[in-house]
């Protein structure tokens, strides 16, 4: 039997994120509407409300509201180097496929978080490469994107953070990549030094350039069909024969057509080799 109540939040989810779209150019309508509706029902709750017309009321009218939501919907960002294992093996793949490039470009997608980018740039450092190596940061939310250049991070979470690092093979100390000021943990500039970062949409925006390696780790799971399927059309088409490109999920990656154009690195990391 179907719930009319159920109809109605619909209708209201969908009047939500088009007055989103229109007012803020962030388009979340293309993502999964089980992964949305959780999201705001803990918007909701956090702010009394009971329905999704009286938060969109808020979110129209007041700045601070929009904020909230926007932060809500976007990607949530991971740990630095949260997950050892995928981190050594990103490491010996993607060492001797960069050395190999001349002008050698990696792209992080939805790039939400300075972690995604510096723990990049650390694995690059340590293998000679940084310096030659150009760096493109994209989120579509201009505000989180902002507070990632800044570089900094929650001071409580330095030991979770360097006990990451030595698991996952890093070939120095941590305290040489970043420092504390004020209360807070900042990665160094020099790391942040060969960042490009820029106001990007992987639901409206087109290819900009082509990479060789593509690390969109925690966005596809959020997406609904269409939207995960023209993300990764678009990876596709922004890198060349032999790319590596590590995303979150294996679903769509073992269906046409990207079933053929891929090859597996390493079986349940997410990194994958463009073989066509």
């Amino acid at each position: 039997m179907i719930d009319p109540l159920q109809n109605v939040e619909d209708l209201e989810i969908d009047l939500l994120l088009e007055g989103v779209y229109r007012l803020f150019g962030q388009d979340f309508r293309g993502y999964r509407r089980e992964s949305v509706r959780r999201r705001l029902h803990a918007l909701m709750r956090g702010a009394g409300l009971n329905t999704v017309s009286a938060l969109q009321e808020g979110v129209l009218h007041d700045p601070a509201a929009a904020d909230l939501l926007l932060r809500a919907l976007s990607i949530q960002p991971a740990a630095l180097f949260d997950d050892p294992m995928y981190f050594q093996t990103l490491r010996e793949v993607m060492v001797p496929w960069l050395r190999s490039c001349p002008s050698p470009k990696v792209w992080v997608a939805e790039c939400v978080a300075p972690e995604e980018v510096c723990e990049l740039a650390i694995l690059l450092a340590e293998e000679g490469l940084y310096e030659r190596t150009q760096i493109f940061a994209t989120a579509a939310n201009e505000s989180l994107l902002e507070e990632a250049r800044a570089g900094e991070f929650a001071l409580d979470r330095w030991p979770e953070y360097a006990e990451n690092y030595r698991k996952c093979g890093g070939k120095a100390d941590l305290a040489q990549y970043c420092h504390e000021d004020h209360g807070k943990g900042v990665f160094s500039k020099e790391l942040r030094a060969n960042v490009t970062w820029a106001q990007y949409s992987l639901a409206t925006d087109a290819s900009f350039n082509e990479f060789q390696l593509i690390v969109c780790r925690n966005a596809l799971s959020d997406f609904g069909t269409a939207l995960h399927r023209r993300t990764l059309q678009l990876f596709y088409d922004s890198m060349p024969l032999f790319g590596i490109l590590s995303v979150d999920s294996e679903e769509g990656l073992n269906a046409v057509p990207f079933v053929s154009r891929y090859k597996a690195i390493a079986e349940g990391q997410g990194l994958y080799r463009r073989v066509v």
